[in-house]
């Protein structure tokens, strides 16, 4: 009947066995994958002492609003200047209102992660949410794969976009400006 070499119950046991569990690591897989696509990633609620659970009336127009809209051309003499002119950020609305962040060296980090140059502690903004950085004389503002995405003057910054001075930009639920 069966040529070759004898194989005993135990290593055949032993191979029925690591197949089921390869199976059932499969199946957890498929459904994890599944039920991320139909319901999307969890988010993390920050504790209660530090979340903030308003959302401005910038941001909530932007959850709902289904397609991005295109931000209208910006004069260069409208744009924030990296020149060495004395900028600053000053936030306009949310937990930090009225405090300023001068706009110092090439790259201003944005988000929840204590390392970044402006911590925003809500549950809308993304550990690393957006970035403020120079390129070619002017400081340009870009989106860090963001979950709730960020938005210059009402339109969501999908690629890097020149900031023009006294523009309000919602990160999360605070909104802020560059200015001279």
């Amino acid at each position: 009947m069966a040529s070759g070499v004898p194989v005993s119950e135990l290593t055949l046991l032993i191979l029925r066995i690591g197949f089921l569990i390869a199976l059932w690591v499969f199946v957890f897989f498929v459904v994890y994958a599944v039920r991320s696509d139909l319901f999307g990633q969890r988010v993390r609620k920050m504790p209660a002492a530090t979340a903030k659970p308003a959302v401005s009336p910038d941001a909530s127009a932007f959850l709902t609003s289904a397609q991005p809209r295109v931000a209208a051309p910006v004069s260069p003499s409208e744009l924030a200047p990296a020149d060495g002119t004395p900028l600053k950020l000053v936030i306009t609305s949310g937990v930090l209102q009225g405090q300023e962040l001068p706009l110092q060296g090439d790259v201003i980090t944005i988000g929840r992660s204590p390392d970044s140059s402006l911590v925003i502690q809500d549950d809308y903004t993304s550990t690393h949410h957006a970035r403020l950085e120079t390129r070619g004389g002017s400081w340009l503002l870009r989106d860090l794969d963001s979950t709730n995405g960020t938005t210059l003057a009402g339109s969501r910054v999908t690629s890097p976009t020149p900031i023009p001075l006294n523009t309000p930009i919602v990160v999360g639920s605070m909104t802020f400006e560059v200015r001279r």
